[in-house]
């Protein structure tokens, strides 16, 4: 019997914006009537997950920042990994020497050192904030993760992910979109997050479903009883997952939830 949804948020259940088709809605309410636990878990910051958990009306924690934070309805901290100083340094010396662009994650705040097309078109539709500045002006401790972004190039972010986990092998490192290179502690990974909600519940491997797109919700399909991958997932996901549902567009969530849970919902 599932008694826990992990679901990744973009590409998965919502596609932009807070934009979410009636099926899903009506899915997450009766999932929720049920007494079934929904918990977002996502690359996205904290504060760009929170207007998603809101709109569809879960009070579950939200698992952000690859499994590096979770944080519950009342905003209080229940599990942080954070990225070391001393890396977070030499990502950001890396990413200057060959002059690509990076987010920087503080304390649940986004800081670019320069405010151009990459992003703005990162922030679109997302609900974030960001402060444009030297790195060099900040405190650099305390951080989320740093996240890498080519958004012309796919190989090139490839590459970037294969370099960086030669160097930094206790790292958790990832390609999240065909454009982002995601990099974080070794200890901020879905999988630990959905965890560390299990044990906090007491809910077994096998009463979870999970379900995601991209290439870091590979452990995080691998985390429960049940992975999904959503039709639009990467063929990475796809290799390693239970059962492929539809895309994003299709609702592909509500039919997987069609698929494995029956009684009481009688969706």
């Amino acid at each position: 019997m599932i008694k826990m949804i992990a679901t990744d948020i973009d590409g998965t259940i919502l596609k932009w914006g807070l934009d979410f088709s009636p099926k899903m809605i009506e899915c997450i309410e009766k999932l929720k009537k049920s007494g079934i636990k929904i918990v977002l878990v996502t690359g996205r910051m904290h504060v760009a997950a929170l207007p998603v958990a809101q709109r569809l009306g879960l009070n579950t924690p939200i698992i952000s920042y690859q499994g590096g934070l979770i944080k519950d309805c009342d905003n209080k901290t229940l599990f942080q990994k954070n990225l070391s100083n001393e890396y977070a340094k030499e990502i950001i010396k890396w990413a200057r020497k060959n002059n690509i662009h990076i987010n920087l994650y503080l304390d649940d705040k986004l800081y670019v050192e320069k405010d151009n097309d990459i992003v703005k078109s990162y922030t679109d539709g997302k609900f974030i904030d960001y402060t444009v500045c030297s790195f060099d002006d900040l405190e650099i401790e305390n951080v989320n993760k740093i996240l890498a972004i080519d958004l012309k190039n796919p190989d090139k972010v490839t590459n970037w992910v294969n370099e960086l986990r030669i160097k930094y092998p206790d790292l958790y490192i990832v390609k999240s979109t065909p454009y982002f290179c995601e990099i974080g502690s070794g200890e901020a990974k879905k999988s630990l997050g959905v965890q560390f909600l299990c044990n906090l519940w007491g809910i077994k491997k096998e009463e979870v479903l999970t379900i995601g797109d991209q290439n870091n919700d590979i452990d995080l399909i691998q985390a429960g009883g049940i992975g999904v991958a959503m039709g639009n997932g990467t063929p990475e996901l796809k290799e390693c997952a239970d059962f492929i549902t539809d895309t994003v567009d299709n609702d592909g969530f509500v039919k997987a939830v069609e698929k494995f849970i029956t009684t009481p919902l009688e969706l």
